[in-house]
């Protein structure tokens, strides 16, 4: 499975970016998918993820209401929209696709998710 993350940029504060991620290799759908941030030195954070079939999400609190996670399984695609940007969602996005087989809070760590794209950068400036 690839994975390829896209849609990164710089962006003032208060505005908006679409992140999107684009899956190859295997059949998208019977993956959980996620987004994960890391801003320099420090670790991989959790943001989002949504089930299979899109009929649940999971996100990080510093998030909430700012961030939508959607997937296209026709398309073989995710995609994060980003609102309301602070400075502090300034990081390197991942995203990751886990063939955990059920959907629960563990989905949060990092060492659930199998395969990894390479990331995209975003910054938010104040």
């Amino acid at each position: 499975v690839q994975l390829q993350a896209s849609g990164g940029g710089l962006v003032q504060a208060g505005g908006s970016l679409r992140l999107s991620c684009a899956v190859s290799g295997r059949t998208f759908s019977g993956y959980v998918m996620g987004w994960f941030r890391q801003a320099p030195g420090k670790g991989r954070e959790f943001v989002t993820a949504i089930s299979r079939g899109s009929s649940s999400t999971y996100f990080a609190d510093s998030v909430k209401g700012r961030f939508t996670i959607s997937r296209d399984d026709a398309k073989n695609a995710m995609y994060l929209q980003m609102n309301s940007l602070k400075p502090e969602d300034t990081a390197v996005y991942y995203c990751a696709a886990s063939g955990d087989s059920s959907w629960s809070r563990r989905l949060q760590l990092p060492s659930r998710y199998d395969y990894w794209g390479q990331g995209t950068q975003v910054t938010v400036s104040s």
